[in-house]
């Protein structure tokens, strides 16, 4: 494999976790502060897809940006 190929994956990885962190506690503060559930089985489907939404900006940031950035890296410097 390729030094810069690595490189760029791992600030990938560094920059999806980031990206992950600032974009889920926006979003998934924003939508717990519009719950607007009325029973508790309401409020449990709500967070059950709240946990829905974290998995997929997670497959989003996390699992893509280091693909991005070991591309990047190896187009680039490799």
């Amino acid at each position: 494999m390729n030094g810069a190929g690595l490189l760029g994956a791992a600030i990938g990885l560094g920059l999806g976790l980031l990206e992950y962190r600032l974009m889920s506690a926006v979003v998934i503060g924003a939508l717990r502060r519009t719950d607007r559930s009325g029973t508790e089985a309401e409020k449990m489907d709500y967070e059950r897809r709240i946990r829905i939404l974290r998995w997929a900006l997670m497959a989003m940031t996390v699992g893509f940006t280091p693909i991005l950035g070991f591309v990047i890296g190896r187009t680039l410097f490799g």
